[in-house]
Parts: C-alpha cells; sequence; structure tokens
C-alpha cells in the first residue's frame, strides 16, 4: 500500500462526500415525495406533472452543481443561444454514456426548461420502489424499445402534451443504445447490407420513434420544434499536445463526473444544437425517417471534424464554455477550431 497518497485520497474522499451524500439523501427523498403524488397523478394529472417537474428540476440542478461547479468540468456549448428559453420540444442525440445527460440538461437550464425534461427510459425501471414510480408520477415515457409493445405507452405520454398543453422537452437517444467501437462496427455492417450511408463515430438512428413522435406532437400548438443534439468528447489525460485523439469519444464514467476534481483538466466536453422548425419538416413516415438519417450523416461529419482537430491537438469551441452555472467565459467560433492547446 503506497501510503504517500492516503492524505489525498482520505481529502478526496471527504470531499466528495460533503459534495454528493447531501444530494444522495436529497435524491431519495425526492424519489419518496414523488411516489407519494403516483396515486394523485390519477384524479389531477397536471397538477402532479407541474409539481413533479419542479421537485425533479431541484435534483437535477443538484447533480449539475457537483458536475460543473465542484468538479469544474467545462461544457463547450455550440449554437446554444439559437434554442428561445421556455420553447417545448423534441430534442434527438447521439448516446455515448452517462455524461451526456449533464449536455443536455447544460441545454435545458439555460433555456428554462431543465425540470421539463422527460426522457425516454427502460420499461423494467417502472418496479423499482421509489424511483420508478417516481418516474412514472412525472411522465416519464418507459419502453421496451419493441415498437408494438410500446405504442400505448407513448400514447399515454403524447395525451399529456397534446391534450392538457403540459411544456415539455421529449429527449430521446435515437440509437437505442450507447456507442462503442464494437457496436459502431456492427452497424456499419448493417449499413452496407442495407444500402445506408455509413456512420461516422456514431450509431445508425432507429426511426419509428421519431416518427411516431414528430407526427403525435404535432397536434401540439406549443410545440413547435425538434432539437438535434450532437455529443462529443476527448480523454487527453492532461497531456494536451500529446495526446492527439486516441481518446476521442471516450468520455468520464459516472463514478469520475461525480467524485473526481478538476475535470476539465482530463477532458474536454462538447455539445452543438440545431434547431429545426417542426412544420418544416417532412409529413410522410418515409420522409421523416430520411430526414432523421440524414440528420446523422451530418452529426457524423461534425464528429469527424472535432476528431481531426483532437488528432492536430487543436482546441474545440462554440459560442461559450460553461464552468458552473450562472458563470462561463465566451469564446469565439462555432464548433471550430481555435487554436493550439496549452
Amino acid at each position: 500500500m503506497d501510503l504517500g497518497h492516503l492524505p489525498t485520497t482520505l481529502f478526496l474522499g471527504l470531499r466528495s462526500a460533503l459534495f454528493v451524500l447531501p444530494w444522495t439523501v436529497h435524491l431519495f427523498l425526492a424519489d419518496l415525495l414523488l411516489s407519494l403524488l403516483l396515486p394523485l397523478s390519477l384524479l389531477a394529472p397536471t397538477l402532479v406533472y407541474h409539481l413533479s417537474s419542479h421537485i425533479a428540476e431541484s435534483v437535477w440542478r443538484g447533480v449539475q452543481l457537483i458536475f460543473t461547479r465542484f468538479n469544474h468540468a467545462q461544457i463547450i456549448l455550440s449554437n446554444a443561444s439559437s434554442l428561445p428559453h421556455g420553447e417545448s420540444a423534441i430534442v434527438v442525440s447521439n448516446h455515448i454514456d452517462w455524461c451526456d445527460f449533464y449536455l443536455i440538461q447544460e441545454l435545458a437550464l439555460k433555456c428554462g426548461m431543465l425540470g421539463r425534461c422527460r426522457w425516454f427510459a427502460k420499461q423494467q425501471l417502472k418496479w423499482v420502489p421509489f424511483l420508478g414510480w417516481g418516474l412514472w408520477a412525472m411522465g416519464m415515457p418507459l419502453v421496451s424499445r419493441r415498437w408494438m409493445e410500446d405504442r400505448r405507452e407513448m400514447e399515454r405520454v403524447f395525451h399529456g402534451i397534446t391534450e392538457r398543453g403540459w411544456p415539455t422537452w421529449l429527449i430521446s437517444f435515437s440509437e437505442s443504445t450507447r456507442y462503442t467501437r464494437a457496436k459502431h462496427a456492427q452497424t456499419t455492417t448493417w449499413c452496407r447490407e442495407h444500402s445506408k450511408p455509413l456512420p461516422q463515430h456514431t450509431l445508425h438512428p432507429r426511426t419509428k420513434g421519431f416518427v411516431a413522435t414528430v407526427q403525435a406532437l404535432r397536434a401540439a400548438p406549443h410545440v413547435r420544434a425538434v432539437y438535434d443534439v450532437t455529443i462529443a468528447y476527448n480523454h487527453h489525460r492532461g497531456q494536451r499536445r500529446s495526446s492527439g485523439d486516441k481518446g476521442f469519444m471516450r468520455p468520464p464514467t459516472f463514478l469520475q463526473t461525480i467524485f473526481r476534481p478538476r475535470i476539465a483538466e482530463g477532458w474536454e466536453i462538447y455539445v452543438h444544437v440545431d434547431r429545426f422548425e417542426l412544420s418544416e419538416l417532412p409529413e410522410s413516415e418515409e420522409g421523416l425517417a430520411a430526414w432523421l438519417e440524414g440528420r446523422w450523416v451530418v452529426k457524423g461529419e461534425r464528429l469527424e471534424g472535432l476528431r481531426r482537430a483532437a488528432e492536430k491537438c487543436e482546441a474545440w469551441s462554440g459560442d461559450e464554455m460553461e464552468s458552473a452555472r450562472g458563470g462561463g467565459k465566451r469564446v469565439n467560433g462555432n464548433g471550430k477550431v481555435m487554436g493550439k492547446k496549452e
């Protein structure tokens, strides 16, 4: 055992406990309260939706604070200023790991929609005591990823948005699973066999859920846009000039986002968003599916540009860099590189 590192280890442990323990207690109490609201949702669904949104926002703000302010993660935001404040939207994104949630939540936080985020989650979570009940009470879509089985659940979620006018960011990772190099090889083979564009740093998107969502939410006058989110990471291990692209698309783990200080010293974390008017999207199922596949081609091109920048040891940039809620320094560009790393 290396006793020389013991004081540092103890300090980091105490520091993490100081930040994480209160948030964990808060999370448990929030799940308990959301579970108690579940029976009331049958009688007053809109009231429960708004109450659960405020409860969820308090929890998500807390974990966002740990990530950005206490652990000093810097999120590079690209084109975020194009999003209107308080707008309901359909949100689609590529998916790499747990850390992706922080990036989309940062966008939602800037737009005043953090508590209104509703994520497609696994159906099995419904039966997890407190956690699953809380998700159910919030109106989260709990799906199996088998479309015929999920249709009724989707209609339940759509009803609250279209008939009751609930403000929402309805968020889905359209690839339905996390990106890995092994999965990328599999999806590349599938795309070749089915004459689809070959993906760059993404998986091929599944289109049925997106098509159903757009077609249903067109009936909601307050849902006016689709946000296409692109997420990327570069892990340079503190050796900015020599790492190149070896750490491209390798995010911090969940435990690192919670417990590791000075995250910005080891990772570049990037999120770009494009906004599209819902009324301008194609009407047909085939047209919507092709539109989403086309967006994934553009997404892959953007990611390849970021990889090349990392390979040259050039820094990524966006409209601004958020290192803490309510603060951040402006940087130039819009998803373009801005020079050699120091």
